[in-house]
């Protein structure tokens, strides 16, 4: 089981397992904040919640020039695995500027594509296809991109990794 670790100030600061969770809390370093009152764990001094979001009692300065690293699974996720131009389920990525016409690797020039639809386009760009696009891509800002493990988040985090965007 992981655990959601929260900066002082309720930040999404990263994932870590309910054991080294457990061990912040022991040490006042942190308190619970959810848990999973259906599987304690059990030690000789006693039972303990097993933790799911624990919170720092002391703030970590995070610096605040962080970039998001382009990639494949990343336009695909920012884009809820949509295609840009149809709707559809996307499975490829598609430069808007092509890269033979000297678009690069940006969040701003990479959008989530279908098969289909980035055959059609091929070396082109939306505008001479005639086509748009829905909402202007660029890179993600949402605090739990920032945050690794949470590509596979747990119910009881949603609520501290949407209240930091």
């Amino acid at each position: 089981m992981r655990t959601l670790v929260l900066n002082a100030g309720y930040e999404p600061l990263g994932v870590v397992s309910f054991r080294r969770a457990l061990v912040l809390v022991m040490n006042d370093k942190a308190r619970i904040v959810e848990s999973d009152e259906d599987a304690p764990v059990w030690a000789t001094s006693g039972a303990y919640e097993r933790p799911s979001v624990i919170l720092l009692t002391r703030y970590v300065k995070v610096p605040s020039s962080r970039q998001v690293p382009v990639s494949r699974r990343g336009v695909l996720r920012r884009d809820n695995q949509r295609c840009a131009y149809c709707g559809k389920s996307a499975t490829t990525i598609d430069h808007i500027q092509p890269r033979s016409r000297g678009g690069k690797d940006t969040w701003e020039n990479l959008v989530a594509c279908c098969l289909k639809c980035n055959n059609i386009k091929s070396d082109k760009t939306p505008a001479e296809m005639g086509w748009s696009i829905g909402t202007q891509p660029r890179m993600p800002h949402h605090a739990g991109w920032f945050v690794r493990g949470v590509e596979r988040a747990q119910p009881e985090w949603e609520d501290y990794l949407h209240s930091a965007a």
